[in-house]
């Protein structure tokens, strides 16, 4: 395949390239160096979410490089561009996490627009923070051009006196720093050694929950999403990806192609398996969405229930996203699932051979511990599990990873913001056996669906991790551990059963039958809806407000748009 035989006459770039009146267009692309062999060549989008503003996106550039340079020995030519990030890692505690869940819509569209004003063809992406992978992925699917992601890695384990330490210990530090338990210079020296390198958080919170999907779904080269930021091996897996996507592009094999019902089962799965974020069941919904299938969170709960855990992982488990790729990488643990009978393998990836088929030369390794057999798992049921009752109609979701008990009964302890429980904590204005609700933070009250870390981890540093319990609207990042459950719907901005709780009403929480409850009746909680009256929030105009005005419920993915049900013509087909 080259540029003298490759037929432009179905792909978009024909509208840029071809025919005496685009001559205006290949004048731009002589003007940036272009050769003609090359302006008749596929063009490739090469999107990336490099900043300077966390080390999760700080190498993306760097691999972008290579990334083009296996495009061009392919005979393509790449078209390199950027897209936002807000990291979650920056933004936690504050007013800027209202900003992350918007993210991942932002990026999601910007990285659309780029592609559709400019006609290119097919499509590799590179993203490193925890809403830039979803979004980049559902922007492939929106797009349904040939396209294959590229996790940009996750950051070595920093090491704290003699052990090794992530972001999640910094984090719960500050609830230990709080209650007298460590020092000002003992939390500055944590904080100077916990992050060492370029990359993502290294534990199994939402980013590499992410990229573990980006590989079991099928759209990410196997291994590639395993290899920490500073390997070398990165460049490699770039630059094949850049070949490869010529492959896709001659077969015509797209993310739809890819990202099947099957396929989202199988993404459920490694999440279950790895103890996983919570956010895999806010984001899987959404990516199908943008392929016309419906997929919501009881679906994801589903999988959840009959999955077992099998990935020693932190924040539940003892190692992190290197220790992982070191023992056999993401292909380790989807070989054990698929030989126990867990994952769909006929499902077909973007190494155009379907998962059993790249499964095939996958072989167990017995010097390992940090993925246990399917057959002889740590628990029997994922690590991950959804919930539902009077107070979650439209279902919640708990991380159990780790937990020893998995059931807890207090009474509430109601906060109209994140802010105001997290004042509560730092003050210790709580009791043990209290459920803290934090309400009004969900996808429209928020707006933007803020995670909770801030809070849980201080709960944990001071102790009382497994002593009260968390619920709320909002959202929890990847690195929360404790009971704590997310996503609970419908969000009290709707007038959902969490914003009609009141102090002192008795909560139960029971993970393994999947219910939470409030003791109270359905004639109250209709008496208390009529006395309910809706909140207007901080955010009048912006970005933010925007996003409160069009987002639907947690359960459905916090949807902005109607995806590929509502689609009249598929870009990839104009």
């Amino acid at each position: 395949m080259d540029a003298k035989t490759f037929d432009k006459s179905r792909l978009p770039s024909r509208h840029v390239t071809v025919g005496p009146q685009r001559a205006p267009h290949r004048s731009y692309y002589y003007a940036m160096g272009l050769t003609r062999e090359q302006i008749n060549q596929p063009f490739v989008g090469v999107a990336t979410c490099w900043n300077e503003a966390a080390p999760c996106n700080i190498a993306l550039m760097r691999q972008a490089q290579a990334v083009k340079k296996g495009v061009a020995s392919a005979n393509g030519t790449p078209r390199e561009f950027c897209t936002i990030t807000v990291t979650d890692g920056i933004a936690m505690g504050h007013e800027g996490m209202k900003s992350s869940l918007v993210s991942r819509d932002v990026i999601a569209d910007s990285v659309e627009l780029t592609m559709r004003g400019h006609g290119y063809d097919a499509l590799v992406g590179l993203a490193g923070c925890d809403k830039s992978l979803p979004g980049m992925m559902m922007a492939m699917c929106r797009l349904n051009v040939p396209s294959i992601f590229i996790y940009g890695g996750s950051i070595l384990p920093g090491r704290f006196r003699g052990r090794e330490v992530t972001i999640q210990d910094v984090f719960e530090a500050v609830g230990q720093h709080s209650v007298g338990n460590m020092s000002d210079d003992d939390l500055e020296e944590l904080e100077q050694v916990a992050c060492p390198s370029a990359g993502a958080c290294g534990a199994q919170f939402t980013a590499n929950t992410m990229a573990t999907i980006s590989e079991a779904i099928g759209l990410a080269l196997p291994y590639s999403a395993g290899a920490p930021a500073p390997y070398e091996i990165r460049d490699q897996f770039c630059a094949l990806s850049g070949e490869k996507i010529m492959d896709l592009i001659a077969q015509n094999l797209r993310p739809r192609d890819i990202v099947t019902p099957d396929a989202l089962e199988n993404a459920a799965t490694v999440v279950a398996a790895s103890g996983g974020s919570t956010n895999a069941a806010l984001h899987l919904p959404a990516i199908a969405n943008e392929c016309g299938i419906k997929f919501d969170l009881f679906d994801v709960a589903q999988i959840f229930k009959r999955t077992p855990y099998i990935a020693d992982l932190k924040p539940g488990g003892r190692y992190v996203a290197k220790d992982l790729f070191e023992a056999g990488g993401i292909p380790l643990l989807m070989k054990t699932l698929l030989d126990e009978g867990y994952l769909h393998g006929d499902c077909i990836t973007v190494t155009g051979r379907t998962i059993a088929e790249n499964m095939a030369s996958v072989r167990w390794n017995d010097q390992q511990d940090v993925v246990r057999s399917a057959s002889d798992p740590i628990t029997p049921t994922g690590g991950v599990v959804g919930l539902k009752g009077n107070l979650a109609p439209e279902g919640a979701i708990v991380k159990v990873a780790g937990m020893a008990n998995q059931k807890f009964t207090g009474p509430a302890r109601c906060f109209d913001s994140e802010d105001a429980c997290f004042a509560a904590v730092r003050a210790r204005e709580y009791k043990e056996g209290e459920v803290l609700v934090i309400r009004y933070e969900g996808p429209k009250g928020g707006p933007g669906m803020r995670e909770m870390l801030a809070t849980t981890a201080a709960l944990y540093g001071q102790g009382m991790g497994d002593k009260v319990a968390l619920i709320t609207d909002g959202r929890f990042s990847g690195a929360t551990r404790g009971f704590c459950i997310g996503h609970v719907g419908p969000e009290a901005a709707v007038g959902g059963p969490i914003g009609l709780l009141k102090d002192g009403d008795i909560i139960a929480i029971d993970a393994v039958e999947g219910t939470l409850s409030a003791e109270v009746s359905d004639e109250e909680f209709a008496r208390r809806r009529e006395a309910w009256q809706p909140r207007e929030t901080d955010y009048g105009s912006g970005a933010i407000w925007k996003f409160a005005q069009t987002v639907g419920s947690a359960k459905d993915g916090a949807l902005t748009h109607p995806g590929a049900f509502g689609e009249k013509t598929c870009y990839a087909d104009l």
